[in-house]
């Protein structure tokens, strides 16, 4: 999300590594939603394949979706809002993109760039959208007194004081609940500052602005969507050598997608042979069972052990032959690790 004319749909197409979204200098270019999925960068996959001489590499997962710049009064239907609003209730998590380049060639909603003040407006047209959203359940609910009132009165009382209930001290099972009403300022929120191409490894004043008055309560990330579309263009070998002239190790997208793991309390962990490498997305804290039901249900309903090996000590092995021989046999008590390669054993 975020406002009109700030690399959005840029961005979106640098995850999908398409050219889905059209990308125009003109506010509500994207009007219907874009949806598209993203094969997660992560570079510890190359290693395993490397290690196992396998023939494929498949990816971990996810999908993302592109709505159109809200504008201020979104919430009262202005731009086209509260169409835009609705395509995102179902999401798990936020991206807030803000403008920090200079570049007057783009047109910009304001006069000026100001990515807090930005940031801000958007986060009070949800905030907005949502008050009035819990307002109409309440009043359902209190047709008579119905479940959960008086945690829809709470969020209605935070919201009134212009604060979003993803920041509501709640417990577990509250915060669950929570989940249920759907309300846009409850999701979980990375920050994006799209800068320019020159600035993509050092970021600048704008993105530092944001990191100063954000950073302590949310991840803010610095990414150059500009940069990230041109790479797509390439394979990995001049992507690499294009990287290093801008100055940058990898990529910036791993580092969002990364931050969205840890605020989704999600890992990955990896199977591993000679005929594919594979990466798996799963909850934290997951068992081995649980997290082999992620393949297939049979998995878990039948599973019987999970031979383990981190992968850092896989690294170290210098055939998958030698990480069989060092991978450790755990059962269903186990808890999985993020980077995990696991082998599993299961009946019929």
């Amino acid at each position: 999300v975020g406002l009109p004319n700030i690399g959005k749909s840029t961005l979106f197409n640098a995850l999908t590594a398409s050219q889905k979204a059209q990308c125009e200098n003109r506010q509500f270019c994207t009007i219907e939603p874009n949806k598209g999925v993203i094969a997660v960068p992560d570079e510890r996959l190359q290693t395993l394949k490397r290690i196992c001489k396998s023939h494929k590499l498949v990816p971990a997962h996810i999908e993302i979706v592109d709505i159109a710049g809200l504008v201020e009064g979104a919430s009262k239907g202005l731009g086209l809002g509260n169409k835009f609003l609705a395509n995102i209730r179902d999401v798990n998590a936020i991206l807030h993109v803000v403008r920090c380049f200079d570049d007057e060639q783009i047109n910009n909603v304001h006069e000026t760039v100001d990515p807090i003040r930005d940031a801000n407006i958007i986060n009070t047209e949800l905030i907005l959208a949502d008050l009035e959203s819990v307002e109409r359940q309440l009043a359902k609910k209190n047709k008579p007194k119905g479940p959960h009132s008086e945690l829809l009165q709470r969020c209605s009382d935070w919201l009134s004081e212009g604060k979003a209930v993803r920041d509501m001290p709640l417990d577990e099972d509250l915060a669950a609940v929570v989940s249920t009403f759907q309300l846009l300022s409850s999701k979980k929120m990375v920050y994006v500052c799209n800068v320019g191409e020159l600035e993509a490894a050092t970021g600048n004043r704008h993105s530092r602005a944001m990191q100063e008055h954000f950073g302590a309560t949310y991840p803010v990330k610095v990414v150059s969507a500009t940069l990230e579309e041109i790479l797509t263009q390439y394979g990995p070998e001049d992507q690499g050598r294009v990287l290093q002239e801008y100055g940058l190790p990898s990529s910036s997208l791993g580092g969002v997608v990364r931050a969205m793991y840890d605020l989704l309390g999600l890992q990955v962990f990896y199977t591993a042979s000679e005929t594919e490498v594979r990466a798996w997305i799963v909850p934290r804290r997951c068992t081995a069972p649980q997290a082999g039901a992620a393949i297939h249900s049979d998995f878990q309903k039948a599973f019987i052990k999970a031979g383990v090996i981190p992968y850092a000590e896989y690294c170290t092995c210098g055939s998958e032959k030698e990480a069989a021989q060092r991978t450790r046999w755990e059962g269903k008590a186990y808890q999985v690790q993020d980077g995990d390669v696991i082998t599993f054993m299961h009946g019929a």
